[in-house]
């Protein structure tokens, strides 16, 4: 699941005129740096969302021939905000865990894929969710002060108030369609679905190998493609 359909706010005024996954970082798309991680990783089918400049998103999206396929989920009548867009979306996964991630999440590789080793990560028996997640403080573009704390055995928690977290959600993970199950009707953040799973002490991570490159603004841009031009040298 492709999570496209945010209006992109703090990107303005670049979102002003287009949906914030089609903002070029490094001469390409965000939206297709992660469909590239996709693809990498295997992935065969993809469902995206779509609401701000949608038909925009879809035309573009259209004109992409390689893996994976896409269905696109339609939000043009009510974003649904990423936990109520996947709901939206949720009969196409036919009852078995899948990945979801940001159109707008970007990374440098290690040397494994992240969403390869994410996938190989994932346990069912334990886990409900396994989420990809960075380094704060080695972070390009990120200032905040984290979202989690990991235990040894990786289970996650929330960063208690007034506090620094090491880690920062690098907005992909694997999810299981049960904790959807009372999922309210409408808009809702995903942030209520790992709220579910760490009550259940079910909320793991794994930690991102390279590095994850906080892309949300247009002074971050510049950033982020030095990033990638380093790593490419």
């Amino acid at each position: 699941m492709v999570l496209a359909a945010g209006m992109g706010s703090r990107m303005r005024p670049l979102t002003d005129t287009r949906p914030k996954p089609l903002v070029e970082v490094y001469g390409r798309p965000l939206v297709d740096h992660v469909l590239d991680r996709l693809e990498t990783a295997g992935i065969s089918e993809a469902v995206v969302n779509v609401h701000h400049h949608a038909d925009m998103l879809e035309a573009h999206l259209a004109t992409r021939t390689a893996p994976p396929r896409l269905h696109i989920s339609d939000e043009r009548g009510t974003l649904l905000e990423t936990g109520g867009g996947i709901v939206k979306a949720l009969s196409l996964f036919k009852g078995e865990p899948f990945i979801a991630i940001n159109a707008d999440t970007i990374w440098i590789e290690g040397v494994k894929p992240n969403l390869v080793r994410l996938m190989e990560r994932f346990d069912p028996e334990h886990m409900d969710a396994l989420l990809l997640v960075a380094g704060a403080a080695t972070s390009v573009g990120y200032e905040g002060m984290g979202d989690f704390t990991m235990d040894v055995e990786g289970r996650l928690q929330w960063r208690a108030e007034r506090t620094v977290a090491p880690f920062v959600y690098a907005g992909a993970c694997i999810l299981k369609p049960e904790l959807f199950a009372d999922a309210p009707e409408g808009p809702f953040s995903l942030t209520r679905i790992f709220r579910k799973a760490i009550e259940a002490e079910r909320l793991h991570g794994l930690r991102l190998e390279g590095v994850w490159m906080h892309v949300g603004t247009p002074d971050a841009i510049p950033a982020a493609e030095e990033a990638i031009s380093r790593s490419s040298d």
